[in-house]
C-alpha cells in the first residue's frame, strides 16, 4: 500500500482519536487553529478562549526533523522572498480563521457532516486554481540558498521548550479555563499524535494544497490520495464513536455563512500555492531546515494574532465585517505578489526554492 495511503488511514484515526480524548469536536487535527492558540498562549492575542500550547504542533515539527536527520535529509537552506513569504502566510491564516479551520480541519469536518466544508473546498479549489495560473506565467519566489546549519536547530528547539512549558505551565503564559483552548486532549497523547503525523508526512510529503494543484496541474493523484484516505478513515471513525452530525446548522466550532466560508478558504488555497504548501506542509519542511517555512510559520502566527486582535476572525455566530474586509484585501494581495514576483534565474535554481515545493 502507498505511504501515502498508510499515512492518511493513520492521521484521520488519530483526528478521531484526539477529539475523543478531549480535542475540541471536529478539531482532532487543526494547523490553523493550533497556531492561533499557541499565539494566544504566549500573549500575542488575548482572546481568552483560545489559548493553549498545543503540543500536537511541537510534535510535527520535531518528527519532522527526527525522521529527516535519520534518513540525511535535514538541509538548511533559506532566502527566498522572506518577507513575501511571511506577508502570505498572514493572510493565508486570516483567510483560514475566517472559514475557522486549515485545509485539514476542512477534511476532518467534512468527515463529521459539517456540509459547510463543502463549500469550503469549493472555495479552496478556486483559490489552488487561481494561484496555478500564476504558476503558469511564471510565478516564482526565487532561490533558496544553504544557509549556516544553526538556524535549522531554532525551531526545533523552540518546539522542545513548548512541550516542556505546556507541561509546567508556567504563570506568564496564558492558558484558556473555557472554550475550545481549554478543550485538549493530554499532553503527552497530543505530542505523541504529532511526533507520527510529523514522521509520516515528512516521508509521504502530505499536502492538501500539492495534492489539488498536482490533481489540475499534471493529473498526479498521489499527494490527493492522502487526503481521500484521512477522509474515509475519519467519516468511518465517527460514525463509529457517534461523532458524525450531517447538516449545515449546529455543527462545533463553525458558522453558516457560506459566501465567507468560500472566499476565506479561496484566500487560503490561493497564498498556499504561492507558498509551495498548505500550513500542515510548512511545518513538515520547516522541521526539514526550510528556513523560508520557518519564516511562513511566523506569518502564520502573527496572522493569527492580527486576526484576534482586530476582530478578524469568525465564530460560530458568523463572520465581522472587518475580517470581510480582511479577506478582499487578502485577494488583492495575492493578486498584486502574483503578478509581480517573476523569477530571477541565477544559476541552478535550488530544488527548494520554487513555489511547488510541496
Amino acid at each position: 500500500m502507498p505511504l501515502i495511503i498508510v499515512t492518511g488511514a493513520v492521521v484521520g484515526a488519530l483526528s478521531v482519536l484526539l477529539v475523543l480524548s478531549g480535542n475540541p469536536a471536529n478539531m482532532g487535527v487543526c494547523v490553523a487553529c493550533f497556531l492561533r492558540d499557541i499565539a494566544g498562549s504566549l500573549g500575542l492575542h488575548r482572546a481568552g478562549v483560545v489559548q493553549y500550547l498545543r503540543p500536537e504542533i511541537a510534535g510535527f515539527v520535531l518528527g519532522s526533523f527526527g525522521i529527516a536527520l535519520a534518513k540525511k535529509e535535514f538541509k538548511v537552506t533559506g532566502g527566498s522572498s522572506p518577507v513575501i513569504r511571511f506577508l502570505l502566510g498572514i493572510f493565508v491564516m486570516i483567510g483560514a480563521l475566517v472559514f475557522l479551520g486549515c485545509p485539514l480541519r476542512m477534511v476532518l469536518r467534512l468527515a463529521a457532516g459539517d456540509l459547510n466544508a463543502v463549500v469550503g473546498l469549493l472555495g479552496f479549489t478556486a483559490g489552488i486554481f487561481i494561484g496555478i495560473q500564476f504558476l503558469k506565467r511564471g510565478f516564482s519566489l526565487g532561490r533558496s540558498y544553504e544557509q549556516v546549519k544553526a538556524n535549522g536547530y531554532i525551531l526545533p528547539a523552540l518546539a522542545v521548550l513548548m512541550v516542556i512549558a505546556a507541561l509546567v505551565r508556567p504563570s506568564f503564559l496564558f492558558f484558556s479555563s473555557k472554550g475550545p483552548g481549554a478543550a485538549a486532549a493530554p499532553v503527552l497523547l497530543s505530542l505523541a499524535v504529532g511526533l507520527i503525523v510529523g514522521a509520516l508526512a515528512q516521508r509521504s510529503r502530505l499536502c492538501m494544497v500539492g495534492g489539488i494543484r498536482d490533481a489540475i496541474l499534471v493529473k498526479d493523484y498521489y499527494l490527493i490520495s492522502g487526503f481521500a484516505s484521512i477522509f474515509v478513515v475519519a467519516f468511518l471513525g465517527n460514525l463509529l464513536f457517534g461523532q458524525f452530525n450531517l447538516g449545515f446548522a449546529g455543527q462545533p466550532i463553525a458558522h453558516t455563512d457560506g459566501l465567507w466560508n468560500f472566499l476565506g478558504m479561496l484566500l487560503a488555497g490561493w497564498g498556499s500555492v504561492l507558498l509551495g504548501g498548505c500550513p500542515l506542509r510548512q511545518l513538515i519542511l520547516a522541521g526539514e531546515g526550510n528556513l523560508d517555512s520557518v519564516i511562513t510559520v511566523f506569518g502564520l502566527l502573527v496572522g493569527a494574532a492580527i486576526a484576534h486582535n482586530f476582530g478578524l476572525a469568525a465564530s460560530p455566530a458568523g463572520v465581522p465585517a472587518a475580517g470581510k474586509v480582511a479577506v478582499l484585501i487578502g485577494l488583492v494581495v495575492m493578486a498584486a505578489v502574483g503578478t509581480l514576483s517573476r523569477p530571477v534565474i541565477v544559476g541552478k535554481p535550488s530544488a527548494r526554492s520554487t513555489a511547488v515545493s510541496a
